[in-house]
């Protein structure tokens, strides 16, 4: 039988940009992650840095078994290395397709080497499904951007090269090559919102504006511009209020800057220390609840295991961290460092040990301690207080307490005057490491 004919359009044209690092493909089986991956199998260069395939079997399907055999086989027929990952998919109440979308980034996340970039195979048609389904949720112009062809995603580096190619070309590319692939009968199912918009939305729009698919993807790379452009003026606003804790920034700034700039600068700050994106509700509980508290209050707002917290001039996000448990201590000779139940860390360093054994516990409230060169014992939450010492930070504090029940450290943070003076002679150090943020 005769080769079909070759397709007008060259493909190899969309490996323009390939990185000088070695690929993983993200291969599911079907026609896109088919052509990809022969596409790249017959470039000598991505060969050459290391090319290897990766199938995520979700097991949603009763023919899952039989993909995974499918796409097992290809690998071989193309010499390229495959792992394939099962992963179970747990609703998360933003439905099956989101749920499946999380457990294979997450597969990626994991099975993805330091010096690799994940391809995937998202084409021109995908994008403006993506513009699409982005529009109708009302997102704004990052939404709208949909898929970039190149785009970080966690610790992952992604490319897309095929994202300006229409499912038509891919169609012919696979027709001319003999390639055989997959069909998920779930693709057909218009009750998920993307199969709504390919098989009745879009056919519909191009019923009228044949060229609407292109149209859409078009006005998505122009919204990816506008947001670059607005990404360049949130980076600088940003640069002007921190820190030197790169998890905490000015709140005194924010302000002075428009209502839809420190929108904007909130969501970057919290996307750069790698938190859950922050919700609508959250950006309107800082506005309202943070931003203008007072200088002493120890305002937050929580949200999917993280927070942001407001203290004097400061806003600090982090992950939510358990405090020392009320109550909890432990007797500490100082020869070993002392694991703390929070995740934090107490050595000395300098000596072998302490002179006599001491207690380390949690703060109670009233503590006071007396202080090198003061005549009387001070308030210790005053004594933090003037010190600058956050909320968050004095909750994990650990308290070194004597024999007699007097406060001789908190944390590294303050000694008493007998302490300090024993340290000094001993020329040794308490170091306390806080849990990380």
């Amino acid at each position: 039988m005769p080769r079909p004919p070759a397709p007008r359009y060259d493909l190899n044209a969309a490996l323009h940009d390939a990185p000088a690092a070695a690929l993983c493909v993200g291969f599911s089986g079907g026609l896109d992650s088919t052509v990809l991956l022969h596409l790249l199998a017959d470039d000598a260069d991505a060969r050459a840095r290391g090319l290897r395939a990766l199938h995520v079997h979700h097991g949603l399907h009763a023919e899952a078994d039989r993909w995974a055999e499918a796409c097992a086989a290809t690998c071989v027929a193309l010499d390229v290395p495959l792992t394939t990952v099962r992963v179970a998919v747990v609703p998360d109440g933003d439905g099956p397709e989101a749920a499946a979308r999380a457990a294979r980034h997450a597969a990626f996340a994991e099975a993805l080497r330091e010096d690799e970039v994940l391809a995937l195979a998202q084409h021109r048609d995908d994008q403006a499904e993506t513009f699409l389904l982005r529009a109708l949720r009302g997102s704004g112009v990052d939404g709208l951007a949909a898929m970039r062809r190149w785009q970080a995603i966690g610790a992952l580096r992604v490319w897309r090269p095929l994202l300006d190619v229409d499912r038509e070309a891919l169609l012919a590319y696979a027709t001319h090559h003999r390639l055989a692939w997959s069909e998920d009968p779930s693709n057909a199912d218009d009750a998920f919102d993307r199969n709504f918009l390919r098989q009745r939305v879009l056919p519909l729009l191009r019923e009228r504006w044949p060229h609407a698919g292109a149209a859409l993807a078009q006005s998505a790379a122009h919204c990816a511009d506008a947001a670059a452009l607005l990404a360049d003026e949130d980076a600088h606003a940003l640069a002007r209020l921190r820190t030197l804790d790169p998890h905490a920034i000015s709140r005194t700034g924010l302000p002075g800057l428009p209502a839809p700039r420190r929108a904007r600068v909130l969501r970057a700050w919290i996307a750069e220390l790698a938190l859950p994106p922050l919700p609508a509700r959250g950006v309107e509980a800082i506005e309202r609840d943070l931003i203008h508290a007072r200088a002493d209050a120890d305002a937050r707002f929580a949200w999917h295991g993280a927070e942001v917290c407001a203290w004097r001039d400061l806003l600090r996000a982090g992950r939510v961290r358990a405090p020392l448990p009320p109550h909890w201590q432990a007797r500490w000779d100082g020869r070993t460092p002392l694991p703390l139940p929070d995740g934090g860390l107490l050595a000395l360093d300098g000596v072998e040990a302490l002179l006599e054994p001491v207690t380390v516990r949690t703060r109670a409230g009233g503590e006071r301690i007396a202080l090198p060169g003061r005549d009387h014992s001070h308030a210790l939450k005053h004594v933090l207080q003037d010190l600058g010492v956050p909320p968050w930070e004095r909750a994990h504090l650990p308290l070194v307490v004597d024999a007699r029940g007097d406060v001789q450290a908190a944390g590294d943070l303050v000694y008493a005057a007998p302490f300090d003076a024993w340290l000094r002679t001993h020329k040794a150090r308490l170091r306390w490491t806080p849990p990380a943020p």
